[in-house]
């Protein structure tokens, strides 16, 4: 397909859909410009970035809900999607391949069924993506009564106001999919920055800290925890010195790694998080991200294992359900035990996907087209 052009009357298809507690722009991989300048350029101008309120697109003036989804056929044996996940900044003009997104991950089965990608296969369809922005697959099963995607349902999961039908996730072969190792600094524990803390990878680059070293209790809500601005100069600096000791280079043009605080439970979960992603706190908590703290918990010698709570005598009787506390409520994920490499086990989680729209948007044109325009005046 043509790029795109500005001037182009028909608009360019997109569907909005929020997956999980986030919320993104869903386009075909055809539908965008190959070039990753280019089709930067043009998220950025469709989002309405950067302005923090993205006035001037269909962002929402939040990392949350400021996101976008690249979905394709997929050509890797085993997959049948290719998704390349983006982060959209909101108030800089910025677009990070950086990191994938469990969240957004969600909406792609659903999408890629809608589009015609693939085809359900009876009354549950599974859907094995490989995500781009990582190389390793996860596989996404969901209901297909009568052949077509269903989007209302009575599964309800914190942060999302309202039930809608369950998506069953599972992540295998995540550990190191960003940094190259499950532990990037080969320990469960390290001092950086004046704190001790556990930087690891299972999905997503985390660095996990016991908040009562930073002075906070961990049961704060995330509006008070952003108003810190002390406790924000302290994050950002562990951030950056985490970041070069997890070899993932100079953090000012990255969103990784998050940064979760940890504290005991207080309503029957493994642990209690916050999350900063990087700079605001997460209502909730990532997918990947929660996968991580998760494989954290049961990792004898970290900073979260500090903390946590054995659940088995509290939700899972067979003890593999982690449940985390968020500022939201809680996520739950149910960790396998470790294969005989010593590498995490097989991670599930359940989330939920509903279509918001599907339509056609026009990007904020070009200086160069905003030139060619008739003065009105």
């Amino acid at each position: 397909m043509t790029p795109y052009a500005v001037a182009d009357p028909a608009g360019l298809r997109c569907m909005l859909m929020r997956g999980g507690t986030s919320k993104g722009a869903y386009f075909l991989a055809g539908d965008l410009p190959a070039a990753s300048p280019a089709r930067d350029d043009l998220l950025l101008r469709i989002l309405g970035s950067p302005d923090e309120r993205q006035v001037d697109g269909i962002g929402g003036g939040h990392p949350l809900t400021s996101k976008v989804a690249v979905v394709s056929t997929s050509d890797t044996p085993g997959a049948d999607v290719d998704y390349l996940f983006l982060q959209v900044h909101v108030d800089r003009a910025l677009v990070s391949a950086s990191q994938p997104c469990g969240n957004i991950l969600a909406g792609v089965a659903p999408f890629a069924l809608e589009r015609g990608l693939i085809a359900a296969t009876g009354e549950v369809t599974e859907v094995r993506i490989r995500m781009v922005n990582t190389g390793s697959v996860a596989t996404a099963r969901l209901a297909t009564p009568g052949g077509a995607v269903h989007y209302a349902g009575d599964t309800s999961i914190s942060g999302v106001p309202f039930p809608a039908a369950r998506i069953a996730i599972t992540f295998e072969g995540t550990q190191g999919s960003v940094c190259g190792a499950l532990l990037p600094t080969g320990r469960a524990r390290d001092r950086i920055a004046r704190l001790d803390v556990t930087c690891i990878d299972n999905g997503m680059p985390v660095v996990v800290i016991n908040a009562a070293d930073l002075g906070v209790t961990g049961y704060e809500r995330p509006a008070d925890l952003e108003a810190n601005g002390d406790l924000r100069a302290r994050l950002e600096e562990l951030r950056f010195a985490a970041a070069s000791r997890m070899g993932l280079g100079d953090a000012g043009e990255l969103t990784i790694p998050k940064l979760t605080l940890v504290a005991a439970p207080r309503a029957g979960g493994t642990l209690c998080t916050r999350t900063f992603i990087p700079h605001r706190c997460h209502s909730s908590i990532g997918v990947l991200g929660a996968v991580t703290v998760a494989t954290a918990a049961r990792l004898p010698g970290s900073v979260a294992a500090d903390v946590a709570v054995n659940p088995a005598s509290v939700v899972d009787p067979a003890g593999r359900r982690v449940r985390l506390e968020t500022p939201s409520g809680y996520f739950d994920t149910e960790v396998e035990p470790p294969n005989q490499d010593g590498s995490p086990g097989r991670i599930a989680v359940v989330r939920t996907a509903r279509k918001l729209f599907d339509g056609r948007t026009w990007p904020r044109a070009t200086a160069a087209a905003a030139l060619s325009t008739v003065d009105v005046h």
